[in-house]
């Protein structure tokens, strides 16, 4: 595994395998059932100059789970790139205060140009349309955590990626790890304008999985496995695209009805977040709230031990956990996480 976790590709399929295990090895920590200090003295330093909560602030509860101290600042207007400081220079002096960086930056390839000024891990927290491969990670965990349960196999599993495939780098890099394992049917939905890009299609195919393409959701989707959907990606959009795109008819719609009528009572229901839930906006219904297929917010949850386990690969502290363990010393509920899932 590389120093830096900036794109799936520098991923193998023994790196990905080894991290499922280190996940699942972190979850009674993730779940305040245990505590470890292996990064007890580390800094994380937090850089988010594109809007997050859940990404920023799992980053966070994951290093400081793992015994280390975050330092956070969002936004270009409380940095010093406001006054016209260089990436390579906010990457040279965060370098001298922190152990491990990660960084979230609107502009594709703006992380590898920050981590290429540094001798510190540094974490691709998303830079714009390009790559999120802690989400993927997570995606890929979540996957592995609901077939495990349902007594199913990956293996010949077949997967939906539908809403915005061009600019939702979620799925640009869920579909790069799912490629490393054994063939696949990826099916992918979208608006016209939307599609996932070519070059990506290619590679998943060039690696033996079969991929259809389709622009609507009105077909038959009882043999699915997983349906990924996101949302539209507005902020992403040229100033003539946003005059042109009216938004998601109902044909890209999920919701009880689709899972009803077209998928089975197996499929589960997956979203990287946030979901617009505004009226008229066509993105993962609410009507979904509370059934056992949608697993968003196990999704969520699985951000933690999937996160601690990115931390203690990179700084090598994996093998250190378990010599590290005790009780919690505080009051946890007896079930953690959100109530209805």
């Amino acid at each position: 595994m590389s120093h830096h976790l900036l794109t799936v590709d520098s991923l193998n399929r023994d790196n990905v395998d080894h991290l499922l295990r280190v996940a699942a090895r972190m979850e009674p920590i993730a779940q305040r059932r245990q505590v470890t200090r292996v990064l007890q003295g580390a800094v994380l330093g937090n850089l988010f100059f594109e809007a997050s909560t859940r990404t920023r602030v799992s980053f966070n509860a994951a290093f400081c789970r793992l015994g280390g101290s975050v330092c956070d600042t969002t936004g270009f207007t409380f940095s010093s790139m406001a006054k016209g400081e260089s990436l390579y220079d906010t990457s040279r002096v965060m370098s001298g205060y922190c152990d491990a960086i990660v960084m979230r930056h609107p502009d594709q390839g703006s992380v590898a140009e920050f981590a290429a000024a540094t001798n510190v891990p540094v974490i691709n927290g998303g830079d714009g349309p390009g790559e999120h491969p802690s989400q993927a990670l997570l995606d890929l965990y979540t996957i592995d955590k609901e077939f495990q349960r349902l007594g199913k196999s990956l293996s010949g599993a077949h997967i939906l990626l539908t809403g915005d495939l061009k600019y939702g780098r979620t799925v640009h890099s869920l579909i790069k790890l799912l490629s490393l394992y054994d063939p696949l049917r990826i099916t992918l939905v979208s608006p016209h304008g939307l599609e996932m890009p070519s070059k990506l299609i290619d590679l998943v195919a060039s690696r033996g999985h079969r991929i259809e393409q389709r622009d609507s959701l009105a077909s038959d989707f009882a043999d699915l496995d997983v349906v990924y959907t996101t949302r539209i990606q507005k902020e992403r959009f040229t100033d003539e695209m946003n005059e042109s795109f009216q938004g998601l008819s109902d044909d890209f719609m999920v919701n009880r009805d689709f899972l009803d009528h077209r998928c089975s009572q197996s499929t589960i229901v997956m979203h990287p977040l946030p979901r617009d839930s505004r009226p008229g906006a066509n993105d993962l219904n609410v009507d979904l709230n509370g059934d056992p297929r949608l697993a968003i917010f196990r999704q969520t949850d699985n951000g933690i031990p999937m996160r601690m386990a990115i931390f203690a690969t990179l700084l090598n502290v994996d093998k250190l956990i378990e010599q590290d363990l005790r009780p919690v010393r505080w009051y946890v509920p007896t079930q953690t996480g959100t109530l209805d899932q």
